[in-house]
Order: C-alpha cells, then sequence, then structure tokens
C-alpha cells in the first residue's frame, strides 16, 4: 500500500503508539509531521525516517494547533490525515478527585483531539479526501475502576468520532477510533513502576494486574495499533466510518 502524496499529522508522535503510527504511515510513503510537547524526543524519531517532519505543539491550545498547521502546510502541502494520539492518564479514587483532575485529562485527551481534527478539516474538504483516527482505549467503551475521569475523556472521544463521522460522510473523509487496552509504551512503565511503588508488588505481578482483562494476557504491541491506522488510511477502507474499534486481545 502506498501513501505517496498524502501528508499525515501525528500528533504525540515523539514515543510509544504515535512513534510507531509515524514510522508505518511514513514506510507508507507518506510525508509525516509528528507533534509533541518536547522536541528531544520529537526530533528522535523524525531521524528514523527521512519522510519524518516534526514540530512543538500543545494540541490543548486552538491557537498553536492553528499556527502549527499553517507552518507546516506552507512548507509540505495540505493536511489529509490526522492521527490524534496524544493522551495523559491518571488513576485516583472518585472521592480523592479534584475538578482539576477531570479538566486537565479534557485538555488534552478531548479538546486536543477536536483541535487537531478541527484546523486540519478546510484541507481535507478542498481535496474532496480525508481521514480522521483518534487513539481512544477500551475505556471509552467499557468502565474501570479508579478511572472515571479518564474513561469519561475517552468516551467522549468516541462521541466525537461517532457524530463527526456523519457529519463528514458525504464529504471523502472518514473519522474512526481505535480503543486499545493497556499498549507496551513509556506511559504504561510509568504506570507499572506506581503500582509497584504503592503495593511492593514484582513488576511481573504488576503487568498481570493490568492485563487480567485481557483474554490474551499480555501488553498490547503499538505496531498492532499503526498496523490498524495504516488499513484506515489505505484506499480500500472508504466504508469504514464511524467506527470504534477496540485492540484488545478479545476484551471488548
Amino acid at each position: 500500500m502506498t501513501l505517496k502524496n498524502k501528508h499525515a499529522v501525528v500528533t504525540g508522535g515523539g514515543s510509544g503508539v504515535g512513534e510507531a503510527i509515524a514510522l508505518k504511515l511514513a514506510e507508507n510513503s507518506s510525508l509525516v509531521t509528528i507533534l509533541g510537547r518536547r522536541d528531544k524526543p520529537l526530533k528522535k524519531v523524525s531521524a528514523k525516517h527521512k519522510n519524518i517532519n516534526w514540530r512543538v505543539c500543545n494540541v490543548s491550545s486552538s491557537e498553536e494547533v492553528e499556527n502549527c498547521y499553517n507552518d507546516i502546510r506552507s512548507e509540505y502541502g495540505n493536511i489529509n490525515i490526522v492521527i490524534a494520539n496524544a493522551g495523559i492518564a491518571s488513576s485516583k479514587p472518585f472521592h480523592k478527585m479534584l475538578v482539576q483532575d477531570i479538566t486537565s485529562l479534557i485538555d488534552v485527551n478531548l479538546i486536543g483531539v477536536f483541535n487537531s481534527f478541527q484546523h486540519a478539516l478546510k484541507d481535507m474538504k478542498s481535496d474532496k479526501w480525508g481521514r480522521m483516527i483518534s487513539i481512544a482505549s477500551t475505556a471509552g467503551l467499557k468502565g474501570y475502576s479508579y478511572v472515571s475521569a479518564y474513561s469519561a475523556s475517552k468516551h467522549a472521544v468516541i462521541g466525537l468520532t461517532k457524530s463527526l463521522a456523519l457529519e463528514l460522510a458525504n464529504k471523502g473523509i472518514t473519522v474512526n477510533s481505535i480503543c486499545p487496552s493497556y499498549v507496551d509504551t513509556p506511559m504504561t512503565d510509568r504506570t507499572i513502576k506506581n503500582i509497584t511503588e504503592l503495593t511492593n508488588i514484582s513488576e511481573a505481578d504488576a503487568i498481570s494486574e493490568l492485563v487480567k482483562s485481557n483474554p490474551q494476557k499480555r501488553l498490547i504491541k503499538p505496531i498492532e495499533i499503526a498496523e490498524v491506522v495504516s488499513w484506515l488510511c489505505g484506499k480500500h477502507s472508504d466504508s469504514i466510518n464511524g467506527q470504534n474499534i477496540p485492540v484488545s486481545g478479545g476484551e471488548i
């Protein structure tokens, strides 16, 4: 499959799932711009493939995203594909949560997706073709204890996906989300470390706790998500629209 002459933006592209997606799209001949808050990891990923460029951008800021898109559009052309991957996670018992705990998650996990999609829309409408894909979570399809704010933010992303897909269905633009369970990424590594420090259990036991709801009893690999993204961007996926695709070993 080739995505030659397509310009893809991948938010949160400096590590983990975002890195895997950027590399996969670049291998498929797409020109890729990765966005993130820190330049060092972005530079490291960009150096791995000649088709990958980078920009520092806070996706929770509409103004920053608009300015960033204007910049990369002028240099690399219209934005045809947006992979809204940037996200944050936290866990806390509901009775201990503060308002800022949920607003910080909403700002990145929902508003970040909104901004990333909205400011690319004029390009996709102009070209009569586009792909909007958010990396949501199984937490957007079901509930988990102690992550009510995170789960709420991902449920919101799925609602956005379903509604926007209908709105743009006759414009050559598809909108979908991918919903992985726990993925083998630096973010999950931090979660595992927190569990071991708080409970004094081993790393292996901490991983077992995270994957117990996955029938395959393992962490998802970033490349597995990247492969789904690649398929959704392909020429034979035009009818896949408004879907929220689990990548979870059969959990949901």
